[in-house]
């Protein structure tokens, strides 16, 4: 009788181990939420880099494109505005193999929003939805009738009844300059083929500005998995 008891407390031991281990298992799976901030490192061409240069922050360095998750059905996609093809919503799939490291993985970050903004989250991509079809602004001006990814999400917000400093992200006057002062030559380029000047000291916001929001916490790496 005891050797009986002791192979049934056995086979209960075992079985509660395996549920917990299974449970920590299922626990740990990540799953996207609409609202979710994707931050990507788009890759490193010459105005990439740029990007990168003239906006890290003490936190982040890295990040030159963000979009907004949402569900639509049973699948993700991407709200965003992307160079030569505007205000979209991209599939989730083709936003995450858009750029790979070498070992094939997606150079993307995710960050979720405080719960305070879970009510905002609708609005914002109905806001995003709306413009599909606008072109992109690639003189990163903030008083057109175009958008640059992180304007875009900025005034997701930023255009519902939400006071000035409640708005999760925040803007700055932008700088093209290196750490002498001077224009980098890569937006003196920039700027030059496209006949305008360079907005120095023009209102603005940028992805690593926003990954320094405090209104964030970043809760999954597609790098890593």
């Amino acid at each position: 009788m005891n050797k009986i008891l002791k192979q049934a407390f056995t086979l209960l031991i075992v079985s509660l181990v395996l549920f917990s281990c299974n449970s920590t298992q299922k626990n740990n799976t990540f799953e996207l939420q609409e609202g979710d901030l994707l931050f990507q490192n788009t890759g490193t061409g010459e105005i990439d880099n740029a990007i990168k240069d003239v906006t890290a922050t003490s936190f982040s360095k890295n990040y030159s494109h963000v979009g907004m998750a949402m569900k639509k059905g049973d699948q993700f996609y991407v709200v965003e505005a992307i160079p030569k093809k505007g205000v979209r919503q991209t599939p989730l799939t083709e936003f995450l193999d858009r750029n790979k490291n070498k070992n094939n993985k997606s150079q993307t970050t995710v960050a979720r929003l405080d719960s305070d903004y879970k009510p905002y989250i609708s609005k914002a991509l109905a806001y995003g939805i709306d413009r599909i079809g606008t072109p992109y602004d690639d003189i990163f001006l903030w008083d057109d009738t175009s958008y640059y990814c992180s304007e875009l999400v900025y005034k997701m917000f930023s255009s519902q009844d939400l006071p000035t400093d409640a708005i999760p992200f925040k803007t700055q006057p932008m700088t093209f300059n290196d750490s002498t002062g001077n224009p980098m030559p890569s937006w003196v380029t920039y700027y030059k083929t496209r006949n305008q000047p360079i907005p120095e000291g023009v209102i603005g916001t940028n992805p690593n500005l926003m990954a320094s929001s405090p209104h964030i916490k970043f809760v999954h790496d597609y790098e890593t998995e």
